[in-house]
């Protein structure tokens, strides 16, 4: 194919109703791709994450009568960025065309001539159901499900809402309900629905901020107004909602209501945003620090051509493993090159890394610290050491391994430098109910978070540069380990629970273990 101008093409994404773990295959692989992107309200801005790191955000979110843009101004947007030659992702909240405006905009970039695709999104009409423990469907309590919406287009004449065909249906979901609550149980009631039946509200369904009050159609209004329920919320009618109270699996969960920052990048933070999801919390992931291989180093090639004079390898990190391999493979040199050297990692994050290079690590210490290596090193035979490393680092290893009279070279792999979080929402740190919280500022407003970990010293350090002296202390931090502590400490941050052994499972558990001892 020859080159030219790229077609104006937009894709209109379904977000699904906030979990960002909602969102479809298809969806993401688009969001990888995309030069801009304009999302709504709800749609989660972890997803945001997926989008290429030089992309655009532009923020189109409505909240009742408040448009940042209005309609017209969101259609004519997708246009122009479309036929400038840049690959358009319009995230929208659950799914497009279900009460979307996805057909809206659909038919104004088909009348304008820009190709499209709907990427279908699960719909909150289902699935802030589903989190709440009602099936919208059972054999015996309903066959029928009516998907509505409780704010019609201002303007109309009269409400295209048959309240007397909804009122004899099974089971009724109506999304954007909050606002005309009242009115349309009324109408319901009116039309012949019996008061006593099931009805529930779901104010933030399937996120950490989800609330739900079930009660019936005659008193759900008054009990959800006493409540402080409001928009975004569904509503649900039907003899479904009665098996709320034995499928209510989402709120059982011993995070749910949490919300933690994992202060890595989503590359890093895999494993361990993944364990605090599953158990119900929601995860915000923020790099506290950028990792940058160091070029040219002369040091490194000249250790690398000199691999046999060595008897130790020792690597002190998952990132400098990946450095230290790619470097290895780029001078035309393979796994074989470590033929003869014993291989230490500090802990099994690094282990883990050198494994899928194939490389089984020969001496990994008890204690996933410096210090546990050097006791490690204390029952071998001394040699020549290669420790490789970043160029930041505690001189432990350096001075215990001489001590037990080890020769060693060291080499810096890389430098951590401090995240540039110009493309994340904005983080601030205050007092949230009456406690030490994080509070994120975006367009759509703040939204509090409960815990941040803490995976290393230089993690702890790097989220600093972004948190000003007098607010530290209001953060609450999970530590993966006695030196990240005493760091987080130094550094004024308020550490509240450590870790057994430095292990994302570990991390976890500690996460677990002080929030229930702060629940009892």
């Amino acid at each position: 194919m020859g080159g030219g101008k790229k077609p104006a093409m937009v894709y209109l994404v379904g977000a699904g109703p906030g979990d960002p773990g909602l969102l479809t295959l298809r969806g993401a692989q688009v969001l990888g791709r995309a030069d801009v992107v304009v999302y709504d309200y709800l749609a989660s801005p972890e997803l945001l994450n997926l989008a290429p790191k030089g992309a655009r955000k532009i923020y189109a979110g409505k909240t009742g009568a408040n448009h940042t843009l209005k309609q017209v101004e969101i259609n004519e947007l997708l246009v122009s960025e479309a036929r400038a030659g840049n690959v358009v992702v319009r995230l929208k909240g659950g799914d497009p065309y279900v009460f979307g405006r996805g057909a809206e905009e659909a038919l104004w970039l088909s009348e304008a001539g820009v190709g499209f695709e709907v990427v279908p999104g699960v719909s909150s009409a289902i699935a802030a159901a589903a989190a709440a423990g009602i099936p919208l469907t059972h054999r015996d309590l309903g066959s029928q499900i009516g998907i509505l919406t409780g704010h019609e287009k201002p303007g109309k004449e009269a409400s295209a809402l048959d309240f007397g065909a909804l009122a004899r249906m099974g089971t009724l979901s109506v999304v954007m309900g909050a606002s005309s609550l009242e009115t349309i149980l009324a109408n319901l009631a009116s039309a012949g629905k019996d008061p006593a039946t099931p009805a529930a509200m779901v104010e933030w369904g399937a996120t950490s901020r989800q609330k739900v009050v079930a009660s019936t159609v005659g008193d759900l209004a008054r009990e959800a107004k006493a409540a402080g329920l409001t928009s975004p919320a569904l509503l649900v009618v039907g003899e479904v909602v009665a098996l709320r109270d034995r499928l209510n699996w989402f709120e059982k969960r011993p995070l749910f209501g949490k919300r933690i920052l994992v202060a890595r990048t989503r590359e890093q933070a895999g494993r361990l945003s993944m364990a605090l999801r599953e158990l119900g919390a929601e995860v915000l992931e923020r790099p506290a620090i950028e990792i940058r291989p160091i070029e040219p180093n002369p040091g490194l090639g000249a250790a690398l051509a000199n691999l046999p004079g060595y008897g130790y390898l020792i690597l002190t990190s998952p990132n400098g493993a990946k450095v230290f391999m790619g470097a290895l493979f780029g001078h035309g040199l393979d796994s074989r090159g470590l033929h003869g050297l014993r291989i230490a990692a500090i802990g099994p994050g690094t282990a883990e890394v050198l494994t899928g290079y194939g490389l089984k690590v020969d001496l990994m210490p008890v204690r996933f610290v410096a210090e546990g290596l050097v006791e490690l090193f204390g029952s071998l035979p001394p040699g020549r050491c290669l420790l490789a490393r970043a160029r930041e680092a505690r001189d432990v290893l350096i001075t215990g391994l001489r001590g037990l009279g080890f020769d060693l070279d060291l080499v810096p792999l890389y430098e951590t430098l401090t995240a540039d979080w110009s493309g994340f929402e904005k983080l601030s740190f205050i007092d949230y109910n009456n406690g030490h919280s994080v509070e994120k500022i975006d367009p759509k407003g703040s939204i509090p978070v409960d815990l941040v970990t803490l995976t290393s010293a230089s993690v702890a350090s790097g989220l600093a540069r972004h948190v000003p002296v007098g607010d530290r202390a209001r953060v609450r931090a999970v530590s993966i380990g006695p030196i990240t502590t005493q760091a987080a400490r130094d550094l004024g941050f308020t550490v509240v629970s450590e870790a057994s052994e430095a292990t994302v499972g570990a991390l976890v558990e500690a996460t677990l273990g002080y929030l229930a001892a702060k629940k009892a």
